[in-house]
């Protein structure tokens, strides 16, 4: 099976544009397969040659404005389509399969009490195992969603719940544009918990076999997404623009967490079911945090292709942290990202694997996957900090909210970005961005002087507070913070580099769960 390349995603997203999808779900089947029809519009450069994405088990029929395609030509997952017009309509039904791997359709018999239970894993490429799509970041649409379920299951989506016509009918009212990679829904008996804020309709659902465990932490659920919801609209000029917040704790989940617009799923292992330490409830905290800066970072204003993947992640990871320690009772969480996530970035830039902040080039979605690591994430939003602190925080947030303005609901890249910081703090950002987010590896801050003299740094002598500054500069939790000699070369008043690795060991990362494709954003399971 093709991973999409960038060239050919380039080629596609200059020659359509997708104005919707209409998807219909059937989830009545057996267990293996279920029924999927979607008719998707779209408009295109007359003659165009392009081709949808699809995974099913068996393609049922396809038609392209008034002709039928031959489900033969199915080749892989790319379902060609020639001849198109300049307004079209894509209807493709197919049987899919569910998964039990957390991609696509991921289908879970609880041992406790066997009841089943289903949620959406759209990332990177899955949702061809859903529906068919033109699978690529930039492609963007309103989703109009409908679901045929069991009468005593529950359903729930992206978009607010429109009508329920009749038990086991569920339909959803259009979703503001979305990446194909986000799309979601929930369906079972699930356990439901309700409030609201700030005119936001909140939830969090969790199996019923958790509902005891889910009620005893929903109140400080709750708490940590109003108080963060209240921060991020104090920071930013942009309120949550999709709706309702619901956040599902799903079993047997391949990440951490995923930033799905209006229902953000996290693995269930943030459901409690015995006594934990307040650093637990913290990495609960920041997860939640982290997934709702996505809101605005990923979700509102969305990168073009995957080499922009920090504008997701780095941000995310920032923020998350950030408005944790600023809104929230854990108010040390800089303290456990300096002690934990730090480690792991350090560690992820000195293997051979080694990648830049923000690479120049990512050949196809498969390699983009490689990059979801502490690089993007941890290395990624110690350069943020950085930048915060040489900016100022007024221009950095003026920044930020001129970009989401500029990009609302659509697509954005590094040069975007750096354009509305650099207008906003009148820098140029070209310079910096070069040195810290195109560059691999880590740095090494040598001091200058005798030897005398570096014994005494080392002693904790005359000068020791210089060389602790020259570490908190390179640790990118500020920039300037005192006469620092030996900072990297680029750096606002640098006078020397070196990018020799260090020696010491640094401790392995065991952040991530074994199992590899794991998606956007949170692996912070076991950090």
């Amino acid at each position: 099976m093709p991973s999409l390349s960038r060239v050919e995603a380039t080629a596609r997203g200059a020659s359509i544009t997708v104005e919707s999808y209409q998807v219909d779900l059937d989830l009545t089947g057996g267990g293996e397969r279920f029924r999927s029809d979607v008719t998707i519009r779209f408009r295109a450069t007359p003659g165009t040659e392009t081709f949808a994405e699809v995974k099913p088990a068996r393609l049922l029929a396809a038609r392209l404005n008034d002709r039928d395609l031959d489900p033969g030509t199915l080749a892989d997952n790319r379902l060609p389509l020639t001849g198109v017009a300049e307004a079209n309509t894509l209807a493709v039904s197919a049987e899919m399969a569910y998964s039990n791997t957390g991609e696509g359709m991921h289908r879970f018999v609880d041992p406790a009490d066997g009841e089943t239970y289903l949620y959406a894993m759209s990332f990177l490429d899955d949702v061809q195992r859903i529906f068919a799509a033109f699978d690529q970041p930039d492609l963007k649409a309103p989703v109009t969603l409908s679901v045929t379920a069991p009468p005593d299951w529950t359903v729930a989506a992206n978009g607010e719940l429109a009508d329920n016509p009749r038990p086991g009918r569920w339909k959803f009212a259009p979703t503001a544009p979305l990446a194909t990679y986000f799309f979601s829904l929930i369906a079972g008996p699930w356990h439901v918990r309700r409030d609201s804020h700030d005119g936001i309709p909140l939830g969090i659902w969790c199996r019923r076999s958790l509902a005891a465990h889910l009620d005893a932490d929903a109140d400080e659920i709750f708490t940590v997404t109003r108080q963060c919801l209240d921060r991020f609209h104090q920071l930013f000029a942009e309120r949550y623009p999709f709706g309702k917040y619901d956040q599902a704790f799903v079993p047997e989940f391949n990440a951490g967490a995923m930033e799905n617009p209006g229902i953000v799923t996290f693995r269930d292992d943030y459901i409690f079911r015995s006594a934990v330490t307040d650093t637990e409830r913290e990495r609960r905290a920041t997860t939640i945090a982290h997934e709702m800066a996505h809101m605005w970072f990923g979700d509102l204003v969305t990168m073009r292709w995957w080499d922009d993947l920090w504008l997701n992640e780095s941000f995310a990871e920032y923020l998350g942290t950030r408005v944790t320690a600023e809104a929230t009772r854990f108010d040390q969480a800089w303290t456990t990202f300096a002690l934990r996530r730090k480690a792991w970035g350090y560690a992820a830039d000195q293997r051979p694997s080694t990648h830049p902040v923000a690479p120049e080039e990512v050949a196809d979605a498969a390699q983009g996957l490689l990059n979801f690591d502490g690089i993007s994430y941890a290395k990624g939003a110690s350069v943020l900090r950085q930048l915060v602190a040489w900016l100022g925080d007024d221009a950095f947030l003026a920044g930020l909210n001129a970009h989401f303005a500029a990009h609302r609901f659509g697509n954005a890249t590094l040069a975007d970005l750096l354009g509305s910081l650099g207008a906003a703090s009148g820098r140029d950002l070209s310079d910096w961005a070069e040195r810290w987010l195109r560059r691999p590896q880590v740095n090494t801050l040598r001091g200058r002087g005798d030897r005398r003299r570096r014994r005494s740094l080392r002693r904790g002598g005359p000068g020791a507070d210089r060389c602790r500054g020259a570490s908190r500069a390179a640790s990118g939790t500020g920039i300037g913070r005192g006469p620092v000699r030996g900072r990297r070369e680029g750096q606002p008043g640098s006078r020397s580099t070196s990018t020799r690795t260090p020696t010491a060991a640094v401790p392995s990362c065991r952040s991530w769960p074994a199992r590899p494709r794991t998606a956007c954003c949170c692996p912070t399971t076991a950090t």
